[in-house]
């Protein structure tokens, strides 16, 4: 290829690594909003997340279709392609981050019209924190190709699973305690779950940098968190102790 074919195709795969970090900056701000609207009962801010949604699926095809199109008309082959490819399979993962910060935002809008519950709600701001901090991490050692930053998220995956668990414990608590915050509880538990979710997408991210950077696939087990004797374990299906009855 003469030099200005050469520079034209960096320019290129130059280009589709920008748009997916603009595309993880946006993502990542949808998930920090959402939770801030179920922390601050900002049904505005809310709604704005939901409408928000479209640019982040826009963002997707735009991305994915031009991911196509260069590898149709350039052919890219060893580190080029899995640079490409890199590009394809984050777009995804945004995507889906997009959507499940949508669905706290909607849950947040279901919240508002209950009674405020504000250790629960600071329980989901706190983990909601923890992994907009996660996806924060793993987006920049993409953007900046730090290998050992995007490791560093995928090694503390089980941190996000620890959370999770530990409020689906609070919540279920809750609930046996006080039937009338199950609608409420429900929400935040959903919520949760989302957040849960996109920490499983950080981890998305950090095992595509691995491979874009190395051309190797990650192998290992991801961590897993292990519960403990009474707590609450998704996978197994162990319900928590209920709290002890109270004397007077």
């Amino acid at each position: 290829m003469n030099q200005h074919t050469v520079k034209a195709y960096g320019d290129e795969l130059n280009q589709l690594t920008a748009e997916v970090a603009r595309m993880g900056g946006l993502a990542e701000a949808q998930v920090a909003d959402a939770v801030e609207s179920v922390a601050r009962r900002d049904i505005a801010l809310a709604r704005a997340v939901v409408e928000r949604d479209a640019k982040v699926d826009a963002m997707h095809r735009d991305i994915e279709k031009k991911a196509i199109r260069l590898i149709a008309l350039r052919q890219p082959v060893a580190s080029d392609l899995r640079k490409t490819l890199a590009a394809m399979k984050l777009s995804v993962d945004l995507e889906r981050t997009g959507d499940l910060a949508k669905n706290i935002a909607k849950r947040a809008l279901s919240l508002a019209e209950t009674e405020p519950m504000q250790p629960l709600t600071r329980s989901i701001e706190r983990m909601g924190k923890l992994v907009s901090m996660r996806l924060r991490d793993v987006l920049d050692a993409y953007t900046a190709s730090e290998i050992d930053r995007a490791m560093a998220v995928w090694a503390s995956d089980d941190e996000v699973d620890e959370h999770y668990n530990a409020l689906f414990r609070e919540l279920l608590t809750y609930m046996m305690g006080d039937p009338r915050t199950i609608s409420a509880c429900t929400h935040l538990l959903f919520m949760a779950k989302n957040l849960e979710r996109i920490g499983d997408h950080a981890t998305n991210i950090a095992e595509v940098i691995h491979y874009e950077i190395t051309g190797d696939e990650m192998t290992g087990e991801r961590p897993r968190w292990t519960p403990t004797p009474g707590d609450w374990d998704a996978d197994s299906g162990h319900l928590p102790t209920p709290p002890p009855a109270t004397t007077t």
